[in-house]
C-alpha cells in the first residue's frame, strides 16, 4: 500500500518545489513593484452622481455619457479616446458639465440643475458629477389649459 520513496529523492522534490515557489514569488513582487505606466490608458470605469434630489440619476448619467465620458472610452494622458473620436479631456469635461445642466425632470421641460461640476480621476477612471438643483432659476409656464 505504501509507496517507498528514498529520503534523498524526497529532499530533491522538496527543494524543487521551494525553488518554483520562490521563482513565482519573485515574479509577482517584481511586477507589483514596477513603476511602468500602462500604454493601454485608463478606461472610464463608472459615473457617480451627487447632489441630485428631483432629477433621476439615470437621466443625468445618460446626458454625461453624450460627452464621451462613458464605458468603453479610454484616457491617454490629456486625450479621451471614444469608439468614434478623440477629444481633449478638458473639452469632454466641459461638455459633460453643459450636458448635465440640460437634464430635465421626467415628463416636463424643467431643467432645475443650475451648476454641474465634473471631476475625472485619472488613476481609476471614475467620473464624479456633482450637481446643484436651483428651483428659483426654473422658468415655469403657467398657461395650462
Amino acid at each position: 500500500m505504501f509507496i517507498k520513496i528514498r529520503r534523498d529523492t524526497l529532499i530533491i522534490l522538496f527543494l524543487a518545489f521551494i525553488l518554483i515557489l520562490c521563482g513565482r514569488l519573485i515574479t509577482y513582487v517584481a511586477y507589483a513593484s514596477s513603476t511602468d505606466t500602462i500604454d493601454d490608458g485608463i478606461p472610464i470605469s463608472g459615473i457617480i452622481i451627487k447632489g441630485n434630489d428631483v432629477v433621476p440619476i439615470d437621466i443625468i448619467r445618460a446626458n454625461v455619457k453624450q460627452s464621451g465620458l462613458r464605458l468603453g472610452s479610454v484616457i491617454y494622458g490629456d486625450i479621451l479616446k471614444t469608439s468614434k473620436r478623440e477629444v481633449s479631456l478638458e473639452d469632454a469635461i466641459s461638455s459633460a458639465q453643459k450636458f448635465a445642466t440640460m437634464s430635465t425632470i421626467p415628463g416636463t421641460t424643467l431643467t432645475p440643475i443650475s451648476v454641474a461640476d465634473v471631476q475625472v480621476d485619472r488613476s481609476t477612471g471614475i467620473v464624479t458629477v456633482t450637481v446643484i438643483e436651483d428651483f428659483s432659476s426654473v422658468e415655469l409656464d403657467n398657461s395650462g389649459g
